[in-house]
């Protein structure tokens, strides 16, 4: 018996899921059952959007994760521009890809 070879680490689980987001900007994705044993690492994309968009993870845990979505309009005050206070973006369609920490 050969004590020669490599060792190959069992591949990280990974999930990627499409959401829109509600209302309140938040677009929820819950993980199949007993994907991830600990909260995943999850990367966020936003589709097509024209005007600024930023996003944040809100929570995340093993099951399900919720990112949140501002839409803020660009000012010009005096020459420079600047972006105002954001607000929640409705119906803007988030993709999240979940791998296993």
């Amino acid at each position: 018996m050969s004590t020669a070879g490599g060792y190959e680490p069992p591949a990280r689980r990974v999930e990627r899921a499409t959401a829109v987001t509600d209302s309140s900007g938040n677009a929820v994705f819950t993980w199949p059952a007993g994907a991830f044993s600990a909260p995943p690492v999850v990367t966020v994309g936003i589709q097509g959007t024209s005007a600024f968009r930023s996003h944040a993870i809100r929570a995340n845990t093993a099951t399900s994760t919720t990112v949140n979505v501002l839409a803020s309009a660009g000012v010009t005050l005096l020459g420079i521009g600047v972006l105002a206070v954001g607000t929640p973006a409705a119906g803007i369609t988030v993709h999240a890809l979940a791998t296993a920490p």
